[in-house]
């Protein structure tokens, strides 16, 4: 498939993909292989069962290590041997109710994880780019409905935004003390709004808790209808931390070293209720009923002003909600149907697929990254 800008600088280069078992992760390491990359993965088991790394046969596709970020010795042994030209660090605890039954062990991953892995950056003396990806909850709640900026106050209440926001923090804070040069690593962070996308299995999230319903017959209960977040897929995110590691990696490379929010535009940001209809529709059957019975614990409103992105990277979002969605559920589907004929199940062909026709679309909007 056509990769513009992507492929000539990712063909035959090396990058590292922390989280590169989580569903984010292993899009990503889909992506740069199809650019021809050699990807080297760097994470913990796969964690939902299934998995779309699993399904993908991505283990035998790229180089697969077990680590955890939590351990510096085994990450800094990594970077040292493979000095990847790029990191996307996206290992992470990133679900927001598992951060309130486990909320020591999500600021030690997504906290002291960030930091391990700008240590063994810094150790390692790389050179080249390190995309480290947060999340569009690192912002104070202010329950606005006009979209938060790069330049807004950060915070949390709960453990897992508040967890991001000191990534945040510790992110700013090695690259204004150690990675402040032309010559060092360049470091960015990227903010990404709520992400769909086939292969996710995640406890809690909202398509992956339809496809359990649908394809068990039942109704699904919905918490929270009227909430709304700024739904992308995955691919959205993806290219802009794709286009993000390119700039990077520019001689002037170090002016986009800072924070960058990636999601669609505010205009397009729809409540639960809206996708989750429009996700039945599309698989063809289901229903679901309301229950706020956790209601009181997630962000009602949450948008995102990716303007600088826009002005900045040249970057937009190339599908709308109902794309997305649409998409995500194909997916779905395509696995549903292939897991019941037989349980020898490959998804890559699929992944592939759908990548390509969203590069094809990019190309068509003549957005930057794709030309």
């Amino acid at each position: 498939m056509p990769n513009g800008a992507f492929e000539n600088a990712f063909h035959g280069q090396t990058v590292l993909i922390t989280g590169h078992t989580g569903f984010k992760g292993s899009w990503l390491s889909i992506w740069l292989r199809e650019l021809g990359a050699q990807v080297i993965g760097y994470s913990l088991q796969p964690p939902t069962t299934p998995s779309l790394f699993e399904l993908c046969r991505l283990s035998a596709r790229i180089v697969d290590i077990r680590g955890d970020v939590r351990d510096l010795a085994h990450l800094e042994r990594v970077i040292a041997q493979y000095r990847p030209r790029v990191i996307f660090h996206l290992a992470a605890q990133p679900l927001v109710l598992w951060s309130y039954a486990q909320p020591q062990e999500t600021f030690a991953i997504n906290v002291c994880g960030t930091v391990n892995l700008l240590e063994a950056v810094r150790r390692t003396d790389m050179r080249g780019a390190v995309v480290c990806v947060t999340t569009d909850k690192v912002y104070r709640n202010r329950e606005w409905v006009w979209g938060y900026r790069e330049i807004d106050e950060l915070g949390g209440r709960d453990p897992y935004s508040a967890s991001k926001a000191m990534a945040e923090l510790a992110i700013e804070s090695y690259r204004q003390s150690f990675f402040n040069t032309p010559k060092h690593p360049r470091v960015a962070s990227a903010r990404a709004g709520n992400v769909i996308g086939g292969g996710d299995w995640a406890a809690d999230r909202l398509l992956p808790d339809l496809v359990r319903a649908l394809t068990r017959h039942e109704t699904m209960r919905l918490r929270n209808p009227t909430h709304v977040r700024p739904w992308q897929i995955v691919f959205e995110s993806l290219s802009g931390y794709l286009w993000l590691a390119v700039n990077l990696l520019r001689p002037d490379g170090h002016t986009w070293a800072q924070a960058w929010n990636f999601g669609p535009t505010c205009e397009r940001a729809v409540t639960t209720r809206q996708v989750v209809e429009k996700a039945i529709a599309v698989w063809g059957e289901g229903s679901f009923v309301t229950d706020a019975a956790q209601g009181e614990v997630e962000t009602a409103i949450l948008r995102l002003n990716c303007d600088q992105a826009a002005h900045g990277l040249g970057w937009q979002a190339i599908y709308d909600w109902e794309e997305a969605v649409t998409e995500t559920m194909r997916w779905y589907r395509a696995w549903f149907e292939r897991q019941l004929a037989s349980n020898n199940v490959d998804m890559y062909d699929v992944c592939a697929t759908q990548l390509a026709r969203y590069v094809l679309a990019a190309c068509e909007k003549g957005v930057a990254w794709a030309r």
